[in-house]
């Protein structure tokens, strides 16, 4: 499988964000601070993470929470997934959100979300009076009952 590229400027001093393994989707990004941030209990704090990319039109890049800082620290991602469009140019920044009850302290170089690249189309609107019929009609938020 072909790899899509990017152009990527590392403004840290911590590695590029890299696959952990040949089957991995994400890819680790890092906190890039002079200085720790502590988070206390249901506080959330914007971290920059030194990087900014050139993403091809055509593509995303998702930003994700890392299932082992939410496991282990109750620390994930507000708006996620968090969408990097195509035409951004600026700092990729990370908002953490601490949903434990103990504060939690973020570290320059601290592995705080993963990057997911994806494919995306653009919409075009059609404007109608009518939409066509389906068995679910507009049930929707738990309509069929099921757990």
């Amino acid at each position: 499988m072909a790899a899509v590229a990017i152009k990527i400027i590392n403004q840290s001093a911590n590695p590029l964000p890299e696959y952990a393994t040949s089957g991995a989707s994400g890819m680790d990004i890092r906190a890039s601070l002079k200085a720790p941030v502590t988070l206390k209990s249901l506080e959330r704090a914007l971290i920059p993470t030194g990087i900014f990319m050139e993403i091809p039109e055509g593509f995303e890049v998702q930003v994700r929470p890392r299932s082992g800082l939410a496991i282990k620290h109750g620390l994930t991602c507000l708006n996620t997934p968090g969408t990097i469009d195509a035409d951004y140019r600026g700092e990729v920044k990370v908002i953490l959100i601490n949903l434990s009850n103990e504060d939690q302290v973020i570290h320059n170089g601290d592995r705080i979300a993963q990057l997911v690249v994806q494919k995306v189309e653009q919409a075009t609107w059609i404007a109608s009076e009518t939409l066509s019929e389906t068995v679910r009609a507009a049930g929707g938020f738990g309509h069929t009952g099921k757990q």
